[in-house]
């Protein structure tokens, strides 16, 4: 892998009007790097570049649309475990998780490869004699892409695939937190044969490149995943060219164990949701509702679980939880464990910062007991090692405790009972609903989303990202009588 540090504007490495230090969160004395930071004018060039592109793209057809991205799945996945250290290096997940993002993110590009295969229309008869109509997917255009630091190689890959496979163009701002993923997945994309300013990278700091570009009306659609506040400003700006905008943003994800659940099993998902990627997962368990008759059992082995998770250096063998990604994060996960202790929440374990051999933004896993709904832990997105539980009387309490919270992204239910499962199902108000199995976690061939302010617009994934990515085109034809 290459030590390049530029931004990637009309098919040019280039470097930015600044750049910005990119330290490890699991040793702060390692520098990665420093990144180059675009700026309006780079932006605008990129913008420029895409809006000239697109079109060429769309023309080349199906097949140079496939086999690009067939080619860039199966060099992320060939590369899986060299960009996985690089990952888990500047953004603190165990190196297995590292490794794991990389290779779903290549079969994010595979299976949009196959769907570049599958852009059937549909055929329709008139009201009309002698008038045929046809309905046809078309690309939207420009497509900005605004991506989060929790998910720096996947999440991105999960826009720029089918923005690609759809015949569109790319303006990528990543987030400034994870540089080095950023380049390193466009290297991939850059080396393919693709027209000269289809694809570009803009990093920069949101308060001006993101901003101008999601103000831009040389931008026909805007993909985002972050925080609500940063989503509903978007929203607001987008709303003024009429751009298409997808957006995934915060959670309070639940997960309900019920009297009848096996607490063995519950204990090990409740605290994989919660604690998996140091609960910098926007699918993480917050939110642990437990029957009364079950609690005292369920809280006593999770503590025993959190406590026995192994926090360390990202890329150290046998680490289970790598350090939150950066100083102000982890002073703000702090800050939530006081803000339970000065609501009345009970810290049966965790909530304290870790030292360890390297200098990092190491965190103990936290347990809070004796929560309400009406906290403040248990109302806003934490995006910490931190889990609240409560408990309920009865299967209906727990599922209205669930329900009541502004977001709907996961939710899931602990019990052996098929019909409280089948009610679950059909009842929670959530995007997507497990049962028995964790809140984290999901499949990329299926939609992915949420309600209320977890999502807005357009599903993610799967063959739903077509409603996204495309616009819809109705032709009439009257061809005459033959002669």
């Amino acid at each position: 892998m290459t030590e390049r540090t530029q931004i990637y504007i009309d098919g040019t490495w280039t470097d930015g009007a600044s750049t910005i230090e990119n330290r490890n969160p699991s040793d702060t004395f390692d520098l990665i790097g420093r990144y180059a930071q675009a700026d309006a004018s780079h932006l605008d060039a990129a913008l420029a570049a895409a809006r000239r592109a697109q079109p060429i793209w769309w023309a080349a057809g199906i097949q140079k649309r496939h086999d690009v991205l067939m080619a860039i799945g199966t060099e992320l996945m060939a590369r899986a475990d060299e960009i996985g250290r690089l990952l888990s290096r500047e953004e603190g997940k165990p190196l297995a998780e590292g490794k794991g993002e990389v290779y779903r993110a290549g079969q994010f590009f595979t299976y949009f490869a196959a769907e570049v295969l599958r852009q059937h229309g549909d055929l329709a008869e008139s009201v009309r004699p002698g008038i045929e109509i046809d309905v046809r997917r078309e690309p939207v255009g420009v497509v900005a892409i605004i991506s989060p630091w929790n998910f720096p190689v996947a999440t991105p890959a999960w826009k720029i695939a089918p923005a690609l496979a759809f015949g569109n163009a790319v303006v990528w701002k990543p987030a400034n937190v994870t540089p080095a993923s950023a380049v390193a997945l466009t290297e991939i994309i850059a080396r393919q044969d693709i027209p000269k300013g289809l694809f570009n990278l803009v990093s920069g700091p949101g308060r001006d490149v993101g901003q101008r570009l999601v103000e831009s009306d040389q931008v026909d659609a805007i993909s985002f995943t972050g925080s609500v506040s940063v989503g509903r400003g978007i929203a607001a700006a987008a709303i003024m060219n009429m751009t298409k905008v997808q957006m995934e943003m915060g959670s309070k994800n639940p997960l309900i164990v019920m009297d009848d659940a096996d607490l063995d099993l519950a204990v090990v998902h409740a605290a994989g949701s919660a604690f998996g990627g140091t609960g910098q997962k926007c699918t993480a368990a917050s939110r642990l509702i437990v029957h009364a008759s079950v609690h005292d059992a369920f809280v006593e082995k999770l503590v025993a679980a959190a406590k026995a998770l192994k926090v360390g250096h990202a890329l150290e063998d046998g680490t289970q939880i790598g350090p939150v990604v950066s100083e102000g994060q982890l002073a703000q996960n702090l800050g939530y464990i006081e803000t339970g202790k000065s609501e009345g929440a009970e810290l049966l374990c965790g909530g304290e910062r870790l030292e360890r051999a390297t200098d990092g933004y190491y965190m103990a896993p936290a347990v809070f007991a004796s929560t309400r709904n009406d906290m403040q832990i248990n109302r806003e997105e934490m995006f910490a090692p931190i889990t609240c539980v409560q408990k309920a009387d009865s299967y209906a309490e727990a599922l209205a405790l669930a329900n009541d919270t502004q977001f709907g992204l996961t939710a899931g239910i602990m019990t052996r009972s098929l019909s409280r499962a089948s009610h679950f199902r059909a009842n929670m108000r959530a995007g997507c609903v497990m049962v028995n199995l964790p809140t984290a976690g999901t499949d990329y061939h299926v939609p992915f989303g949420g309600r209320g302010a977890s999502s807005y617009g357009p599903r993610e994934q799967g063959s739903y990202a077509a409603e996204f990515y495309t616009t819809v085109k109705t032709a009439y034809v009257f061809a005459g009588l033959p002669e």
